[in-house]
C-alpha cells in the first residue's frame, strides 16, 4: 500500500485516502495541527483499505491515531464523513458538522427500513422516470434491500459547526464559512494565518490585522515533525488558505440535486444556494485552496467565475430545451453530460435527474419556467 501525504507547510498536511470503485479516486483528507494536538478536516470513506491508509498518512504526519483531537467534516457525504466514527473510537477525538448535514445524519440513521426507496420510487414517478427505470426499485424495496442503505453506520457529530464562528482550536484561526449547494450543511474553513509560500511576511511592526483568539499565537508545528516550517508567526489579515471540501474544485463542477428530504414541505433552491455561496468565497479570495479531490490551487476568484458562468450557460440550455415542455426525467435525458445518456449507469441516472431538477427549480424562481398546470408526472416550460 503507498501513501500519498503532502506537507502543505506551516504545520497543514494533505493524505489521499482511496475511495474503492470510484472515478474520484481518493478523498483529500487534511490534517491541521493544533496546540491541543492534530485535527482531521474530513476522515474519507468507511472502508478497511482507506482505513489503512489514513493511519499510515497520520504516522507519516509524525502523529499517531490516538494523538488526534478533533475532526471537522465539511459535508456528511460517505467519502468525508465515513471513517468519522471509527477514528472517534481509537482516539477520543469529537467529531463536528453543521447542523443541516447532522440533521441527515441522524434522519438516515433514524429512517424505518426502506422508507428511503420509497421516497426515491415517489420521486422518480413524479419525475416522469419510464417503468423500466422504476421496477429494479419495487424488486428492491419487496426484497427487503432497502434495509442495507448506505450511511446507517454514519457517526453522529459531538459538537455543531456555526457559520462565522472562529473554531476553537488553540494556536490556529480557523473560521467557518457556511456554503451550502452541494449539500445543505456544507461548510469551508478558512485558515485565517498568512500562508507561509504563497504571501509575504509582513514587515517588523507592521499592522498584523484584525485581533482575535489565536491572533500573534506560535503557530503550532514550527520547527518540528517532518517537514517543520511556519505559518508566518500565526498571524491574522492574511488571505490565507481554505479547506474548500467539494465546494470549490479545481476541475471537477460539484453535483447540485435537490437536498433530498422524505420530509420537505418547502421547496428549496440548491442552486440558488451554491451559486450565492460561490460568490461569497470568490470575494473571500484565498492565496490558495485546498479540496477534497484533486490537488491545491491558488486562482480560487478564477475558479469561482468559471463555475458561475457554467451555471449560467447550462441554465439558458435547458431554458431552450423547455420550449418543448418536458418532464425532469425527459429534461435530464436532453442534458449534456460527460458520457451519452445510454452509458450512464442506472444509479448515476438518478443522480441525474436530481440535478436536472434543481436547476428547473432555479429556472422557476427566476421565473423562467413553469410547470405545466395538471401535467402528472410532472412537466415544465419555458415562460
Amino acid at each position: 500500500m503507498t501513501t500519498q501525504v503532502t506537507d502543505h507547510r506551516g504545520g497543514v498536511w494533505s493524505i489521499a485516502v482511496p475511495i474503492p470503485d470510484n472515478p474520484l479516486g481518493h478523498t483529500l483528507v487534511h490534517l491541521l495541527e493544533t496546540d491541543r494536538g492534530p485535527v482531521l478536516i474530513d476522515t474519507g470513506w468507511d472502508d478497511p483499505d482507506s482505513w489503512d491508509t489514513l493511519v499510515a498518512g497520520v504516522t507519516a504526519c509524525g502523529f499517531a491515531v490516538a494523538d488526534l483531537h478533533g475532526v471537522l467534516v465539511t459535508h456528511h457525504h460517505p467519502d468525508h464523513h465515513g471513517l468519522s466514527a471509527k477514528v472517534r473510537e481509537a482516539s477520543g477525538a469529537w467529531i463536528a458538522m453543521h447542523a443541516a448535514d447532522a440533521a441527515v445524519v441522524r434522519r438516515t440513521r433514524e429512517a424505518e427500513p426502506g422508507r428511503w426507496l420509497d421516497y426515491l420510487l415517489a420521486k422518480l414517478t413524479a419525475a416522469g422516470a419510464p417503468e423500466d427505470h422504476l421496477t429494479p426499485l419495487r424488486e428492491a424495496r419487496a426484497t427487503g434491500r432497502g434495509r442495507r442503505l448506505p450511511g446507517r453506520r454514519a457517526a453522529l457529530p459531538d459538537r455543531g459547526i456555526e457559520p462565522g464562528e472562529l473554531l476553537d482550536l488553540p494556536g490556529r484561526r480557523l473560521r467557518a464559512i457556511w456554503t451550502p449547494g452541494h449539500t445543505p450543511g456544507h461548510v469551508c474553513l478558512h485558515l485565517e494565518e498568512r500562508h507561509p509560500v504563497l504571501e509575504p511576511a509582513r514587515p517588523a511592526g507592521a499592522e498584523a490585522g484584525p485581533a482575535g483568539p489565536g491572533a500573534g499565537a506560535a503557530v503550532p508545528g514550527a520547527g518540528r515533525g517532518p517537514g517543520g516550517g511556519t505559518a508566518g508567526g500565526g498571524t491574522a489579515g492574511g488571505r490565507g488558505r481554505l479547506f474548500s471540501g467539494d465546494h470549490l474544485l479545481p476541475g471537477i463542477t460539484p453535483h447540485i440535486g435537490l437536498y433530498e428530504d422524505p420530509d420537505e414541505r418547502e421547496a428549496t433552491d440548491p442552486l440558488g444556494d451554491y451559486l450565492d455561496s460561490l460568490e461569497r468565497i470568490g470575494r473571500l479570495a484565498p492565496a490558495e485552496v485546498l479540496p477534497a479531490h484533486q490537488h491545491a490551487f491558488a486562482d480560487a476568484e478564477g475558479r469561482v467565475g468559471e463555475l458561475i458562468a457554467h451555471h449560467e450557460e447550462r441554465l439558458s440550455g435547458l431554458r431552450a430545451l423547455l420550449r418543448e415542455p418536458r418532464t425532469p426525467w425527459q429534461l435530464a435525458v436532453a442534458m449534456e453530460w460527460n458520457r451519452p445518456w445510454d452509458r450512464i449507469p442506472y444509479g448515476s441516472r438518478n443522480i441525474a435527474v436530481s440535478e436536472a431538477e434543481a436547476h428547473l427549480r432555479r429556472l422557476v424562481k427566476l421565473g423562467h419556467a413553469e410547470r405545466v398546470p395538471g401535467s402528472d408526472p410532472a412537466t415544465y416550460r419555458a415562460v
